[in-house]
């Protein structure tokens, strides 16, 4: 069995994180660079990872988390966010971006960069919320399977008052909307559910081969 599928069976959604441990500074910037290293639609990356390391701001948040504890043990706390920006600059500034990196020509550009304002111009603001929590969601799958790999226990959050993180981390003057909570840390020795079979369904239920 591969390690990657070993690591897969050792996650599973921490009910008790150890509070006295830390997963230390090097694997928080790893789990920086994956979540800026996620694919994202059009590669525009609309989401924004904030990165909470405070005890006593984690336990504020755990009553907008409806009381679940892991809020206030984790080591750190990762909120993922929905850019409330215009996508219009979103779109320019990836543009920009490109030009820099690649140096691709204004010639090859344009025609990219066109479509895709056409494209968000016959969205709604809110057809564009629901596209941009999409992508939060994508980087939330990749930061759990880094967690499992490098051995960073997790539990995956859409139980939480989005306001009251908002106001509690001042995330509305960052133009930022809170959509997915991950707490990260190291699992407590007495957390019963770290000894629980996994249950899911046979591989022959779950996936359809077409040959």
């Amino acid at each position: 069995m591969s390690n990657t599928i070993k690591s897969l069976e050792w996650r599973y959604a921490v009910k008790k994180f150890d509070a006295s441990k830390s997963i230390g500074e090097e694997n928080v910037e790893k789990l920086k660079k994956s979540f800026n290293l996620t694919a994202t639609s059009y590669g525009l990356q609309p989401i924004k990872l904030v990165v909470v390391e405070n005890k006593e701001v984690q336990e504020k948040l755990v009553s907008h988390s409806f009381n679940q504890a892991q809020v206030g043990q984790a080591s750190h706390v990762l909120v993922l966010c929905v850019e409330k920006s215009v996508i219009k600059d979103s779109v320019n500034g990836y543009f920009d971006k490109v030009k820099a990196v690649r140096g691709t020509s204004d010639e090859i550009i344009e025609p990219y960069r066109n479509m895709m304002h056409t494209s968000f111009d016959n969205k709604s603001e809110e057809d564009i919320f629901i596209w941009s929590k999409h992508q939060a969601y994508i980087a939330l799958g990749n930061l759990m399977t880094v967690c499992a790999i490098e051995k960073i226990d997790s539990c995956p959050m859409e139980g939480f008052i989005p306001e009251g993180y908002s106001e509690v981390l001042g995330l509305e003057k960052l133009n930022l909307i809170p959509v997915l909570v991950l707490p990260v840390g190291i699992r407590a020795e007495d957390d019963m559910f770290a000894s629980f079979k996994k249950v899911r369904k046979e591989i022959s239920e779950s996936v359809i081969d077409i040959k």
